[in-house]
């Protein structure tokens, strides 16, 4: 089947889904995560046959990881759905309303979006949350996952579209696209008037592809240079302890530090700290002279340093003479995901916020805190990084649009 014909079909299962129930919609859910408790089994051997065929590929331990699912697994991913079911529905909710001084009634209330396409790689539970999240919020979801994960993702729709027609509900609310070709990916691109949105996943070759290539009006997701900037007032035990948590809590993550910056009137004081630090927890520091000065193991940072998201055991360092010069850092080198700063200073911190332009800025806190689940969002999408509708974690109310309702007692305009 074409993508054209998929997104026609999404397309009025989404017109069913706008009018669904949120007790049907959680309905919805629940079948869905019981039906992939149930039939975990053949989930399973279809992942074991990606998981085959990625050894035989050559794909990363990294990589193998992401894309490997278990029985626990597969329970945590069925749990999430009904941590989702539990949440508010925002279709309906009223975001303002007022009566005009003519006497109609304004008001603007939140609606799907109506059929989304989601572009993501490897992590097969990326399939059941964005289904899930698409679903609750009132849309239709077209999921084009990896090649890699193909089997794997096949298997996860075949449950969940059994389950959501059980329910009552379009199984073409949840429809998964051809991965073994990049064709599929064109023309969901290309599908501007039967897609309203696409989401992309992954890394920052595939997000620079979508945004750049697509007619479907795009959300950027997930590219994070993200940095933390120790300034002069900081409390220095804090700092190491958040440069460290920021780094090391877990490699792989667009909220994962990948830059430090520190002041120059403790950089003598810290360095020598969070270089032997950073060193013991086995991350390489690319550094400017300034950090190299203080441990023979740094690496000499390339211009590239400054601006790379590594998702690894790396990070770039430098000395700055300022809190002036550590934002100028940042507004060249960031992505707009989430910047930190460590300080006891309340002016410094106020001047960090207002100055910085990220989805997040984080004081005195780990920037691996940017993320729906730690917002108390409950469910997330992905982490904007762009300005306009949705910006840093989307979560439930970031699946819809809005509209104007005016209500009158046949009131004309003069």
């Amino acid at each position: 089947m074409s993508v054209t014909e998929q997104a026609r079909r999404a397309r009025e299962a989404a017109s069913a889904l706008a009018t669904a129930t949120r007790a049907t919609k959680d309905r919805a859910l629940h079948a869905m995560a019981d039906a992939l408790v149930a039939r975990t089994p053949e989930i399973l051997a279809a992942n074991a046959e990606d998981l085959d065929a990625g050894r035989e590929n050559g794909l990363s331990a990294a990589i193998l990881d992401r894309l490997a699912l278990s029985e626990a697994r597969v329970a945590g991913i069925a749990d999430a759905l009904r941590e989702m079911a539990a949440l508010a529905d925002p279709v309906g909710e009223v975001v303002r309303g007022t009566t005009l001084p003519n006497g109609l009634e304004l008001r603007q209330i939140r609606v799907p979006f109506g059929v989304v396409g989601i572009i993501y790689e490897a992590r097969p539970n990326v399939t059941v949350d964005a289904a899930g999240i698409c679903l609750k919020s009132g849309n239709a979801a077209l999921l084009r996952g990896s090649s890699s994960a193909a089997r794997s993702n096949a298997a996860l729709v075949e449950v969940l579209r059994d389950a959501v027609a059980g329910a009552g509900l379009p199984a073409d609310a949840v429809q998964l696209l051809d991965a073994s070709s990049r064709d599929s990916v064109k023309e969901l691109m290309r599908a501007r008037g039967l897609v309203d949105v696409l989401i992309p996943r992954g890394g920052a070759s595939l997000i620079r592809t979508v945004v750049e290539e697509s007619t479907v009006p795009v959300i950027e997701t997930g590219v994070g240079n993200c940095h933390v900037y120790v300034d002069a007032a900081a409390d220095l035990d804090k700092a190491l302890a958040v440069v460290l948590n920021s780094k090391t809590q877990r490699l792989s993550t667009c909220n994962t530090a990948e830059s430090l910056l520190v002041h120059a009137d403790v950089a003598d004081a810290f360095l020598p700290r969070v270089l032997a630090a950073l060193a013991e927890a086995g991350v390489t520091v690319h550094g400017s002279p300034e950090v190299a000065a203080h441990s023979a193991a740094v690496v000499p940072a390339t211009e590239e340093d400054w601006g790379t998201e590594y998702l690894s055991a790396d990070i770039s360092a430098a000395v700055v003479g300022s809190l002036a010069a550590a934002v100028e850092h940042i507004r060249r080198y960031g992505t707009g995901h989430t910047e930190a700063i460590v300080t006891d200073s309340v002016a410094a911190a106020r001047e960090f916020v207002a100055r910085v332009d990220a989805a997040a800025v984080m004081v005195n806190a780990s920037t691996r805190f940017t993320d729906g689940g730690e917002f108390g969002f409950g469910a997330e999408i992905g982490i904007s990084t762009q300005k306009l509708h949705a910006r840093g974690p989307m979560g439930l109310p970031e699946l819809t649009s809005t509209k104007y309702v005016v209500t009158g007692d046949g009131h004309l305009r003069g």
